[in-house]
């Protein structure tokens, strides 16, 4: 049995501050992944990165294969290609994005550190991403649909960016005050 987190929710200060890179994936950062794995299954989401367990390493975890029963199916019923249903659990040390598309994405997204808020996000359809796996080997993913919007939204974590950053300034602190109330009424 590996160790869990909690996770950390907004307007906790780390999840505004940019992650380290780690030197090597090792026994550390391996048991670190495998504790946020199993921390990202019992919230249950399908990504999570080390900043929201409040540990600043370049580390990132995601798994979208149970996505249709976590209630990720697309509107239009349909849940995506086989090959990213094949994808997970996936896990990343210091990822960077190598390329992004022109061709743009809006799809809704959510977050384990805000947590029951919601709001249409656009990024770019289609990236490519150069990692340490856990292994410690290079490796590198193209993501499109619903991966690639996971992967661009955990990166942007360990940028110290959430999802609601891209929003107004009004609806972004709408949803933290929701947040904060959820907290005070032990509804979270």
């Amino acid at each position: 049995m590996s160790n869990t987190y909690e996770i950390i929710t907004v307007p906790h200060p780390v999840l505004k501050q940019k992650a380290q890179a780690v030197s090597k994936v090792d026994d550390t950062i391996r048991k670190q992944m495998d504790g946020m794995l199993q921390t990202m299954y019992d919230a249950p989401g399908i990504g999570l990165a080390a900043n929201q367990v409040d540990i600043l390493n370049r580390v990132l975890v995601m798994d979208l294969k149970k996505r249709v029963e976590r209630g990720y199916e697309s509107e239009d019923g349909d849940d995506g290609d086989e090959k990213e249903e094949a994808i997970g659990p996936i896990f990343m040390a210091n990822p960077e994005i190598i390329y992004e598309s022109e061709e743009m994405s809006v799809m809704e997204e959510g977050c384990l550190s805000i947590p029951k808020q919601y709001a249409e996000i656009e990024r770019p359809a289609i990236v490519r991403v150069k990692y340490l796996d856990y292994d410690n080997k290079e490796a590198e993913l193209e993501a499109t649909g619903l991966l690639s919007h996971c992967v661009q939204h955990e990166i942007d974590h360990l940028n110290g960016i959430l999802f609601i950053d891209y929003l107004s300034t009004l609806k972004r602190n709408m949803i933290v005050k929701k947040v904060e109330k959820l907290k005070k009424q032990d509804l979270l």
